[in-house]
């Protein structure tokens, strides 16, 4: 009997040495998928994992082009996830978009995910999924302005995407169709669904938690996150939603919204121009001879139908009817969205004459709320103008749509804050996109911007506030100015200026006008 429990003894003690060895030898940068194992890397000097390069569907491609994305294979080994996987197929859409991965592909279905040094699968860390912008045409997750380095740092783990974009992501024929019982288009939206089941599957492994996803992008990924709160394949698969710059909502910019039988009267002559008479003919062409063929100017406008699928209806027909996703959201935009009107200059003449032209009988009334008595006067208000038409007023509408029928705490915000003229912007202007550094705290990775105290300021502040969103649905916290619910008492709104203010809306009345609607127009 003591032999026996002398044994048993130096067994326990050999099973306790290996199991203690084992645990103080894991290697926390490798991380068990649904698929297989993966190796990631440390960044911002060790105090963030980033595993990138994740796919979380199969290669669209072969036959598999234009069509819904399908599981990703598993693997055998581990996988490297030290580096980008390739950017989705892409012409040249804008000059400041520049990328860290190999290259563009079709086969280009990847994800990454950033976390806390420290995260464990245990850990239950609010989830950020980043939709990148780019008009549903370009841009990638691996553009410097998205890296994971700084936003984990605030207790949460954050995902960015890729997904198919331009022809590639919204191409909608009736061959299309047919092969796929009546749907066809929205692949690109089809795989942020897709990416929102793998986070659901995979993400407590890397530290996340699935029951507590945010959903957040800024301009296209904007419009993506209104349409995603619409979509029935969407539901349930995230709680919260911030957009930057845009909503799926008609303005002069409309990013969607036709049938597939209305699309398909334009996309099926244009195949036809192509000299594919089949599904394989066209399947055979080359990437490159099909995107060059898509940036020609009298190519269709690739962007997401009402396919019967992902989408039953008008997304807004959806928001008016109290359909979409009830969860809270944080929305808004920058104070210079029409910069672009800033670099052509105005005159009053010219302002008016425009005023006439566009509104006729309106025209004084939109005077009022856009007057142009001096030079001065007529270009700030042209930037207003244009900024409203390019992409406010949508984003208001949608606003106000999930205020009236969302059922959920809102927050609306106007940012504020002018940048200093850098490489691709000489104006100093509140641009477009040009928060997005702000919110992932990588002012650093802008070329030619001197950087300033307050940038540094609002940088922090403004991470703050996206966060703690992220972590209750409510933006405040310890040592942030107070941001006040956006309700029917004013319309309170946060300006997030140097320093930041908030109040209610003055500016309504601008808004209410254009409801009236906007005459098309050059911009």
């Amino acid at each position: 009997m003591k032999r026996f429990s002398t044994g048993l003894a130096a067994l326990l003690l050999v099973a306790m040495t290996i199991l203690f060895s084992t645990a103080l030898h894991a290697d926390p940068l490798t991380v068990k998928t649904a698929q297989g194992k993966v190796h990631g890397k440390t960044i911002n000097e060790g105090k963030v994992k980033a595993f990138l390069g994740l796919p979380y569907a199969a290669p669209p491609v072969g036959s598999l082009r234009w069509a819904a994305p399908r599981q990703p294979a598993a693997w055998k080994g581990t996988r490297d996830a030290s580096q980008f996987g390739h950017h989705c197929a892409q012409g040249h859409v804008f000059d400041d978009m520049v990328f860290q991965d190999p290259g563009p592909s079709e086969d280009c279905l990847y994800l990454n995910v950033y976390a806390p040094a420290d995260a464990k699968a245990k850990s239950n860390l609010p989830v950020m999924f980043w939709i990148h912008g780019g008009g549903y045409s370009g841009g990638a997750s691996s553009e410097p302005r998205h890296n994971g380095d700084f936003l984990p740092l605030r207790g949460v783990v954050l995902v960015t995407i890729n997904y198919r974009l331009g022809v590639f992501g919204f191409l909608a024929t009736s061959a299309l169709a047919k092969e796929a019982d009546g749907n066809a288009g929205n692949y690109g939206l089809l795989d942020m669904v897709s990416a929102l089941h793998w986070v659901q599957d995979n993400i407590r492994s890397f530290g996340g938690n699935p029951g507590n996803v945010t959903i957040f992008g800024e301009s296209a990924g904007s419009f993506a996150v209104s349409t995603l709160m619409a979509s029935p394949m969407a539901q349930g698969l995230f709680q919260k939603a911030i957009g930057e710059s845009g909503g799926a909502f008609p303005s002069a910019l409309n990013l969607g919204g036709e049938t597939v039988a209305e699309r398909v009267k334009i996309d099926d002559p244009w195949v036809e121009s192509l000299g594919a008479h089949s599904l394989d003919d066209l399947r055979a062409i080359p990437t490159d001879k099909i995107l060059e063929a898509a940036m020609k100017k009298d190519a269709p406008r690739f962007s997401p139908v009402i396919d019967g699928r992902f989408l039953t209806e008008p997304v807004p027909e959806t928001y008016a009817a109290g359909k979409q996703a009830h969860v809270p959201l944080l929305a808004g935009w920058n104070a210079d969205e029409g910069s672009f009107f800033g670099m052509r200059g105005m005159t009053v003449e010219q302002w008016k004459g425009m005023a006439d032209g566009l509104f006729k009988d309106r025209a004084a009334e939109f005077l009022k709320l856009y007057p142009g008595d001096t030079d001065a006067q007529a270009l700030r208000s042209a930037i207003d103008f244009g900024g409203d038409s390019f992409i406010a007023f949508g984003t208001w509408k949608w606003i106000e749509a999930q205020r009236k029928t969302g059922d959920a705490a809102v927050y609306r915000y106007h940012f504020e804050l002018p940048a200093l003229p850098s490489k691709y912007h000489p104006g100093t202007f509140v641009f477009h996109s040009d928060d997005i550094e702000y919110v992932f705290g990588t002012l650093d990775t802008r070329p030619g911007w001197t950087i300033r105290p307050e940038d540094r300021k609002m940088s922090d502040e403004m991470m703050g506030y996206w966060t703690n969103f992220a972590k209750t649905g409510n933006p405040n916290g310890e040592g942030l100015p107070e941001w006040p619910k956006y309700n029917d008492d004013g319309y309170p709104l946060i300006h997030l200026n140097n320093p930041i203010t908030s109040g209610p809306d003055t500016l309504r009345p601008r808004y209410e006008f254009l409801l009236q609607g906007i005459p098309p127009m050059h911009m």
